[in-house]
């Protein structure tokens, strides 16, 4: 189990563990629109939709989660939360959900598979989870522009060397960066993720960067400050 300030997640039937980027996201993705709608793409543990109940009062956070075991966890997570009333996660994959949805969200969310094929394993629940054949960066695109609202936001963390690749589907169906915030791990390396927010509005793009360390377990006031309201030894 992992315990946050305000609420614990199991993890043991998830090909993904709770990591810094899933964290990250949900505690950085902009609420100042105050979402009533929002949708979490490949769930997981349910992290990101447990962040942003605590974070919002969004009528509806819904999820989904191609995984069977994964979705299982993901349903006990939120059932165990103070928000169990609000949450809500369905077993199938995003290209099974665009056949049939007609609702459309506020804020939609992901932390995608997007690794390659090269680094594959002979797990093949962490390959779902981790690489982009179930879910690849174009569906994901085109699956955002046809859900979210007029005014939304859809969000993702990407590593770096994907930024500009999805980018430009994204512009390819309609979607242009408003947010981007580059991740780095200590002041010297290099930059390793990249938080996007995408609109259907075309603005300045407002561009940040975050360090998490200063040195091995010496957190940078920026990243304290960032997810505070989440970890215990923040």
């Amino acid at each position: 189990m992992f315990e946050f300030k305000q609420f614990s997640i199991q993890q043991d039937r998830c090909a993904m563990k709770i990591g810094t980027d899933g964290v990250l996201l949900g505690a950085w993705v902009s609420l100042e629109k105050n979402p009533q709608s929002i949708l979490d793409i490949g769930a997981g543990t349910g992290i990101l939709s447990l962040q942003l109940a605590q974070r919002c009062q969004a009528e509806t956070l819904e999820a989904i989660e191609i995984d069977e075991d994964a979705f299982e966890q993901c349903v006990g997570n939120f059932e165990n939360s103070p928000w169990g009333d609000r949450l809500f996660c369905f077993h199938a994959s995003a290209q099974e959900c665009a056949a049939e949805m007609e609702e459309e969200y506020d804020l939609i969310i992901s932390n995608p598979p997007f690794y390659s094929d090269e680094y594959k394993s002979n797990n093949n629940k962490r390959n779902t989870a981790r690489f982009t054949d179930t879910l690849p960066f174009r569906d994901l695109a085109i699956f955002a522009y046809q859900f979210l609202s007029e005014k939304g936001i859809f969000a993702l963390i990407l590593p770096r060397k994907e930024e500009e690749n999805f980018i430009a589907l994204a512009l390819e169906v309609g979607l242009f960066p408003k947010r981007i915030c580059r991740v780095k791990g200590n002041p010297t390396s290099e930059v390793k993720r990249s938080l996007m927010e995408f609109t259907f509005e075309k603005s300045e793009i407002i561009q940040e960067e975050l360090t998490v360390e200063i040195s091995r377990h010496v957190y940078t006031e920026a990243y304290k400050n960032l997810v505070k309201d989440f970890y215990l030894k923040m």
